[in-house]
């Protein structure tokens, strides 16, 4: 009778030994991942949205949420409360002021290698250089504008203060002056001028010395620290999307943005990729050898050091070794697939 038990007890061993080798392996729950976003869904955050929508963050074990910002959503406290874990942020002198104020986030990626801000000049007003924008006789300049580039402008460019006016985000005071100058985001208002009839001369002020980075991603620290392999998978798989957003096929960032935010249609989204390109916004820069987000420290401080003579910050106010870190990008990542896909892309432009 023992041997019979004896038999029988190891033939269950080895049945569930045989299971637990040839069976499934147990499933795991993806990382939990909550993205806000700097404003409404837009172009500018495509990357994202298609790594959502191809499944790129899925195959990096991530389950991620997009938030938007907007208007009445201010995403950026929610950051650091750790009611998200990634904000999609602005340019630098957000990131200075944070850790000025001693808000323990910092900078792991930067999607722009140019920031988009602008000027905008009507393309008859004898404008042709960015120099000759020191003759306008009227700038429009919001007031978050005026405490940030504009500075720069007076101190480094030579603008006159005597030139400024109020900029209220409506662009019918431009039309109406025909020698009129205003502050413009390279993937908005030269866009809309153009749906009004209006032909427009923009001058990038990343072209001219303002060397920001801009639609940054943010973390806290503590991400850095405790799940750095959750922040480096969140920017492989966005670095993946942002490739096949600009160089793939992005019907499906598309249907999830328009679906966001019914302002946006495809001809919309289409005219801003295309401006993407034009102005080499994210591919472009350091971006083309290290990969989509690299981040250059020095350029950092160097933009700082502007800041400083600007005389938006004093030199001890902000500790640049908080502000940003490359420890996830400058990898390469994505160099490949930009290859397969810009090559794709031109051997079906030679077929038509």
């Amino acid at each position: 009778m023992k041997k019979i038990v004896r038999a029988v007890l190891l033939a269950a061993g080895l049945a569930t030994a045989a299971f637990v080798a040839c069976g499934p392996t147990p499933a795991f729950a993806d990382d939990k991942v909550i993205l806000g976003t700097d404003w409404k869904a837009q172009a500018g955050h495509g990357g994202f949205y298609q790594a959502l929508a191809d499944g790129t963050y899925k195959k990096y074990g991530l389950d991620v949420e997009i938030r938007e910002g907007g208007p009445q959503v201010n995403n950026r406290p929610m950051l650091s409360a750790g009611k998200i874990d990634f904000l999609i942020a602005g340019n630098l002198l957000l990131s200075f002021d944070n850790v000025k104020n001693h808000v323990p986030t910092v900078v792991v990626a930067a999607i722009n290698q140019k920031d988009p801000q602008a000027l905008m000049a009507h393309e008859g007003a004898g404008f042709k250089t960015f120099d000759d924008l020191k003759k306008a006789k009227v700038i429009l300049v919001s007031k978050d504008g005026q405490f940030s580039f504009w500075q720069w402008m007076v101190a480094e460019k030579g603008f006159k203060d005597e030139q400024l006016r109020p900029y209220n985000y409506s662009i019918a005071q431009f039309l109406a002056e025909p020698g009129a100058v205003q502050q413009a985001y390279a993937t908005a208002e030269p866009l809309y001028a153009e749906n009004a009839g209006a032909k427009t001369r923009t001058f990038l002020l990343a072209d001219e010395g303002w060397n920001t980075y801009s639609s940054t991603i943010e973390t806290r620290w503590d991400m850095v620290k405790n799940k750095p392999d959750v922040v480096r998978r969140f920017i492989d798989a966005s670095i993946i999307g942002w490739y096949n957003f600009l160089y793939g096929n992005h019907s499906g960032a598309y249907a999830l943005i328009e679906k966001e935010n019914p302002e946006m249609t495809k001809a919309k989204l289409d005219a801003e990729v295309a401006k993407f390109r034009e102005l080499g916004l994210i591919d472009s820069g350091d971006a083309l050898t290290k990969g989509i987000g690299a981040i250059d420290v020095d350029r950092v401080t160097s933009f700082y050091d502007k800041m400083v003579k600007a005389g938006l910050y004093k030199a001890q106010d902000v500790d640049i070794s908080r502000v940003a870190t490359s420890q996830f990008v400058d990898k390469g990542v994505g160099l490949d697939l930009r290859k397969k896909l810009v090559g794709q892309s031109v051997a079906s432009a030679n077929a038509h």
